[in-house]
């Protein structure tokens, strides 16, 4: 049987691009791919060599599924390998990689114009290679309810479901998916589990997940690619692998623990711009907020006080992102808005600064437009003044604390090695040392654990649960899986989607 991917003793030309060993690889047709690993262990270089973005120094990657194949019992039209493969990066199924994507720029409503486009005007210049699967994909990610958004518009989960679909109407015979369950609330990651199986099973569809999270290993996977130590280690089945799985996670060290528990308190009297005497941290009322026919957010009211730990919840597109880009001041329209922030009403006389000083602060949006190259510990340090960049250099006591919380985060080690050469994973674990390293009073932690494995996972709850220990400490947190949220969480808000 003629593999769809084959790769023999396989080595990238350039040395940075390379495993610790020569890639042996036979992907069979029917086969469906898991290629699972720890973070940082060399699944997405391998992804990367799959598919031809790191040339091989001697032998190339053989495609098995050049100009053949069909597509629900029609014949492919003869296309590029490049087109019968997608790729769905971890930074791309957050939008487009022009690093404009973030808040200000989402609601910035005087950058749109007739020119810039809608979901539904992207989706409809891919030719029709399937009716009926475009039918069923806008049905399963509620599409018509955002057809008409502008690509900037759109929530972290609305983009993937966008970015998801793009691919799948490409009729490609390969698709490749890094964590493609992050980000989808429970709803869609089953219907996204039933429909990729669906398609394995109707047409010719090779599907490759890379996953940190082997409980995210969906049932229609036949075959998972070990990667450890960046080594390809030889395929097994799902069944073999899923029964040998390590699922012991190592607890951070006493001493790091014990560390964060014993900062020193703030004097908060001497703190400008927060409420004395504890009180109220944050208090929405009758927050609305519209854009065109879209309502957002409706007559919302919230108030959070300090030392609370809120589970912040709600279905993708529910307006969970645009709900802390108000708190932030990151939304233009939070300034029209009746809020008050740590026992002042917005627009009263402070900077954005000084709300911002009070705030760590990590999500999705961040991590992808976060491309500054700069050394991992640079990037922490620009935490201590929210700036995007190192502008001011750290005193010698300063770059010590960075040092210390990117220990704490089990990421010293990589104080020197420039941001976009670290892994997804180790990226996340540097912005989530940022968001930390200035001692916040109020920690927003917008999906933080977003590509983790299942130690770093681990690691980082117990992080934020004893950070919250501390006297003044406040806590807003987003994510889809409930398992997720630390232990110390005392409250919840679940936001509904308006229709």
């Amino acid at each position: 049987m003629k593999p769809i991917i084959s790769i023999i003793d396989g080595i990238a030309r350039h040395p940075d691009w390379r495993m610790a060993e020569p890639i042996n690889l036979d992907i069979l047709p029917g086969e469906q791919i898991a290629i699972c690993g720890n973070n940082a262990m060399g699944k997405s270089r391998l992804v990367e060599i799959i598919t031809g973005h790191y040339p091989l120094l001697r032998n190339e990657v053989h495609y098995g599924f050049d100009n053949t194949g069909t597509e629900a019992g029609t014949p492919t039209q003869k296309r590029l390998i490049s087109e019968q493969m997608r790729f769905i990066s971890f930074r791309d199924s957050y939008g487009e990689q022009d690093g404009t994507y973030y808040y200000q720029q989402r609601w910035n409503q005087h950058d749109i114009d007739e020119n810039t486009p809608t979901a539904g005007s992207l989706l409809d210049k891919i030719p029709e290679f399937n009716q009926g699967l475009r039918e069923k994909l806008y049905s399963m990610f509620a599409l018509d309810s955002v057809l008409d958004k502008y690509i900037i518009s759109l929530s972290s989960g609305e983009l993937r479901k966008f970015q998801l679909t793009r691919a799948l109407l490409t009729a490609p015979r390969v698709l490749i998916l890094d964590n493609p369950f992050i980000g989808l609330d429970a709803e869609t990651r089953k219907l996204l589990r039933g429909l990729l199986e669906r398609l394995t099973q109707e047409t010719e569809l090779t599907v490759i997940l890379v996953l940190s999270k082997y409980d995210d290993v969906p049932e229609f996977i036949t075959h998972i690619i070990p990667v450890e130590g960046l080594k390809a280690m030889p395929k097994e089945t799902r069944k073999n692998f899923m029964q040998n799985v390590h699922t012991c996670h190592e607890a951070l060290p006493q001493s790091l623990a014990e560390w964060i528990v014993n900062l020193p308190h703030k004097d908060i009297s001497s703190i400008p711009f927060y409420p004395q005497n504890g009180g109220e941290i944050l208090n929405l009322k009758d927050v609305s907020i519209r854009y065109g026919k879209r309502t957002i957010l409706k007559d919302l009211n919230w108030t959070v006080c300090e030392g609370e730990r809120w589970a912040l919840q709600g279905e993708n597109g529910a307006g969970k992102s645009t709900l802390l880009s108000l708190v932030c001041a990151d939304n233009p329209q939070s300034y029209a808005c009746n809020i008050s922030l740590f026992g002042h009403k917005r627009g009263s006389g402070e900077s954005i600064w000084q709300i911002k000083r009070h705030i760590g602060y990590v999500s999705p949006e961040m991590h992808r437009t976060y491309l500054r190259d700069l050394p991992a510990i640079d990037i922490v340090a620009s935490g201590l003044s929210d700036s995007v960049g190192l502008y001011c250099r750290p005193r010698p006591e300063q770059r010590d604390i960075c040092h210390k919380w990117m220990e704490v985060f089990g990421i010293s080690h990589l104080c020197d090695r420039t941001f976009l050469r670290l892994s997804s994973g180790e990226q996340r674990l540097c912005l989530l040392a940022r968001a930390f390293v200035k001692d916040p009073e109020l920690l927003i932690l917008d999906e933080p654990l977003h590509g983790l494995d299942l130690n770093n996972r681990q690691r980082v709850r117990e992080i934020i649960k004893l950070f919250c220990q501390r006297p003044h400490k406040t806590l807003i947190m987003v994510t889809h899986y409930k398992e997720e949220l630390p232990d110390c969480i005392t409250h919840n808000l679940t936001l509904k989607k308006n229709l």
